[in-house]
């Protein structure tokens, strides 16, 4: 009989990744309401972090099972109008979740050959149906009204994909292990880990937050040099962030950015992405993006040219910013110098922005403007953020401020505060 992907770590290791997710990760209170999104693939591990919630607490946990290969029966099969519905039922689950101030974790595991015989253009219209019927949702997680956090379990397939030099066994472990050392789960105590991490990100942010530099100036040798114009009173964040309840929790295990919001108009010159972007199930690689006073105005990529044309094109404002995030190059994560084809690691190992929605939480009382004074401001919209990672070893960012003095912040892909 052939092992499980958890046959591949020790069933302590997994366990201390379960509880991390509910007691750092979305912080479950007492008598809280927890929803766990997961494929069926991962359900040893679902359930270990259900057991970890209602050990915290948790008045319920519900389970939202999801199958990749039932998704894909649906992409290659389903009548046209089914690809251009989100039935009104799902959309209301998650009201009436959010309503109940559920917490939210998502298992994510890349299987990055499920969906290479499906359109893109398909998908790209059910994804699109689903992030309008989710909007209201979308925003609350978006301005952190609401609590949930993102973490990852390997897959052979994926583990192949990053390792290609190994056995499927030994890649399988590798791969696990590069998942730990990243998510700081690898000690012997990851909770204290974390606390000790999210001091050293309360003081740059409080650092940059001081300092309101008008624009960003990004340049690195593979021929990014792009200039990023900021809203008045932005604020950065990472790290831990604080729901409207006042409660810390961890959005992203792992975390490696401090990034806050661009304005919209003001965001010139050229990106190279350094890493893979998987969306909707391809993969988008070897590509650049040229912005003028914000809007994308050309982009090229030598691998997976229509799904990046479709994520540009979902609406007007996926042609803009949403995000701009600072990572050192030095990171547990970036230590492991491996390319995860997986956008919530490769995105956490450099800087990189995100294209798309902004977020009024990196606008000082942003969560209490309306959407015209958001846009007053200078915050894009969109139905999507979608990041896209362009960091390098050798990247210098300098903070410009309203003089014109230039403040160096970033050399050689660090951090030089």
């Amino acid at each position: 009989m052939s092992k499980e992907k958890y046959d591949y770590i020790n069933k302590e290791q997994l366990g201390k990744y379960a509880k991390l997710a509910v007691r750092m990760g979305v912080n479950v209170q007492k008598n809280q309401l927890v929803i766990i999104h997961s494929d069926i693939e991962n359900a040893v591990f679902a359930r270990l972090i259900q057991t970890a919630a209602y050990d915290a607490g948790a008045s319920n946990v519900v389970m939202n099972w999801t199958d990749e290969q039932s998704a894909k029966e649906f992409y290659l099969y389903a009548a046209e109008d089914a690809i251009d519905h989100f039935p009104d039922w799902q959309a209301a689950r998650f009201k009436e979740w959010d309503d109940a101030g559920a917490a939210h974790i998502h298992i994510i595991s890349e299987n990055l050959d499920v969906f290479e015989d499906v359109s893109n253009e398909r998908m790209s219209r059910f994804q699109k149906a689903t992030r309008t019927k989710l909007k209201a949702h979308n925003a609350k997680i978006r301005s952190h009204e609401i609590r949930w956090c993102l973490l990852v379990v390997p897959g052979f397939v994926w583990a192949k994909k990053v390792f290609p030099h190994l056995s499927k066994e030994k890649a399988m472990q590798s791969l696990w292990q590069s998942i730990l050392q990243g998510a700081r789960t690898d000690g012997e105590k990851p909770t204290k880990d974390w606390e000790d991490h999210d001091r050293n990100f309360e003081l740059r942010k409080k650092i940059l937050n001081d300092s309101q530099f008008e624009t960003l100036h990004f340049v690195n040798s593979l021929g990014t040099d792009l200039t990023i114009g900021m809203p008045k009173n932005h604020i950065y964040i990472g790290g831990g962030v604080i729901d409207k309840e006042g409660i810390r929790f961890f959005p992203n295990i792992p975390t490696e950015e401090i990034f806050t919001a661009p304005h919209k108009n003001k965001v010139n010159g050229k990106l190279v992405a350094t890493k893979p972007l998987i969306y909707g199930g391809s993969i988008i690689d070897d590509f650049y993006l040229i912005f003028k006073d914000g809007w994308i105005t050309d982009y090229y990529a030598v691998t997976g040219q229509e799904a990046l044309k479709n994520l540009i094109e979902t609406d007007e404002g996926s042609h803009y910013l949403g995000e701009i995030a600072l990572v050192s190059n030095n990171s547990p994560l970036s230590q492991t110098e491996t390319l995860f084809y997986n956008t919530l690691f490769d995105e956490n190992t450099a800087c990189h922005i995100g294209i798309g929605n902004a977020s009024p939480s990196n606008l000082q009382n942003g969560s209490n403007l309306s959407e015209g004074e958001l846009k007053e401001a200078g915050l894009n919209t969109s139905l999507l953020l979608v990041n896209i990672t362009f960091g390098t070893e050798d990247m210098e960012v300098a903070g410009i401020q309203e003089d014109g003095t230039e403040v160096l912040l970033m050399k050689d892909g660090d951090f030089l505060f």
